[in-house]
């Protein structure tokens, strides 16, 4: 879920720090990617295609499908991905993974009753609720990812999380994914719909998160906070506060502890034994591996090993694979030559040759000093 409705209150309240973009955009930019999401957003898309690809033996293949070829455009534009993966997630989050059962459970039963009246549309729909990302197309995904060139980066914990370190340590500009709480883990630069399908013309969206909190404000521990009040996986929020109201108490009164010592409980019944403290050390503190550790590299791709991987193991047509492997190292090449703005960088030169105004007010000066051997004009009285 990532942060209920922040996306709405940025733009309320902060529309500058969006901006829209074209992929060409992010040209020469390492940007890390929340890879579980890529995965679930390609999955996704190929069942609202209609087609699920699968292998010889009837496994899903459709997440190596776009794994493979979004990466590939996205180094055809410069792009340096590194693909982060989610580790265990945390104890506050037991909650949350227990409503998904909750739903996907509930969408089950509503998929049996839909094919028992042969439904197609309501078929498609709970279809793509159930959807989920299992563990061994992790591992193919990595694989596949490996054998490309690409960096993989195996997080502790939340995938997020790690991705915000290593913006804020500098390793990358951005992180690219669709779960807002990216921006309260730290991560300045957030960039939504960056894996999108091309047929979906969806504009790639920018968050800012210094011009955020300028905007609205807020210090990071205030935005913190707001993003709990507003609705997060670790916690439950306050019954009959929404978005616009959370900004309103937050605004006035700084804190969590501030608003429940000023707000009517009874009309507004905060959850029972509420975590949000614990919540809020999650994003202040999260259990990352430290981005100075981290070591970014991007390989030459390892042809023979993606041919045998990609085609005899998972069933690609093997012209497809090697055209498109043209593609990658066209990117790679392309990626290489880097940022144009990284070969300039703004000096102040100080210059040693005198202004020309006073270039002018020492021609002044000279010309009115008499020439060598020249006579002294006369004075009377002299």
């Amino acid at each position: 879920m990532g942060i209920k409705d922040l996306s709405k209150v940025i733009g309320d309240h902060s529309p500058n720090s969006i901006k829209e973009n074209d992929i060409k955009a992010y040209f020469g930019r390492k940007i890390a990617i929340d890879a579980s999401m890529s995965l679930y957003q390609f999955l996704i898309a190929i069942r609202q295609d209609g087609a699920n690809l699968q292998d010889e033996s009837g496994e899903t293949t459709s997440h190596l499908n776009g794994m493979f070829y979004r990466t590939i455009r996205m180094m055809e534009h410069g792009i340096k991905p590194v693909y982060v993966f989610d580790g265990k997630p945390p104890e506050l989050k037991s909650g949350e993974l227990e409503k998904r059962s909750e739903k996907r459970a509930e969408a089950e039963k509503q998929l049996n009753e839909a094919v028992e009246k042969g439904d197609t549309e309501s078929i498609n729909k709970f279809n793509r609720r159930l959807v989920r990302v299992t563990q061994q197309q992790n591992e193919d995904a990595k694989k596949l990812l490996r054998i490309m060139g690409v960096p993989v980066v195996d997080a502790p914990c939340e995938a997020e999380a790690q991705c915000a370190e290593l913006v804020k340590a500098g390793k990358v500009y951005a992180t690219a994914t669709e779960d807002m709480d990216a921006l309260t883990f730290g991560s300045n630069v957030l960039v939504r719909h960056l894996t999108f399908s091309e047929a979906k013309k969806v504009p790639i969206k920018e968050f800012n998160l210094e011009k955020i909190l300028k905007d609205l404000g807020f210090s990071m521990d205030q935005f913190i906070d707001l993003c709990i009040m507003l609705g997060c996986d670790y916690c439950p929020s306050i019954r009959g506060v929404g978005p616009k109201k959370a900004f309103e108490l937050l605004t006035n009164f700084g804190t969590i502890e501030s608003v429940l010592e000023n707000i009517d409980l009874d009309k507004y019944p905060p959850p029972e034994d509420w975590q949000f403290a614990a919540a809020r050390n999650l994003f202040q503190s999260p259990d990352v591996t430290p981005g100075s550790t981290v070591e970014l590299k991007w390989a030459e791709p390892d042809e023979a090993a993606l041919i045998e991987f990609m085609c005899k193991e998972k069933g690609f047509a093997e012209d497809r694979v090697k055209s498109a492997l043209q593609r990658l190292h066209k990117g790679r090449a392309t990626g290489a030559q880097g940022r144009i703005d990284s070969f300039f960088t703004r000096t102040e030169v100080k210059s040693t040759e005198p202004s020309a105004k006073k270039r002018k007010a020492e021609e002044d000066k000279n010309a009115k000093k008499p020439k060598a051997g020249a006579k002294k004009p006369y004075k009377k009285g002299k």
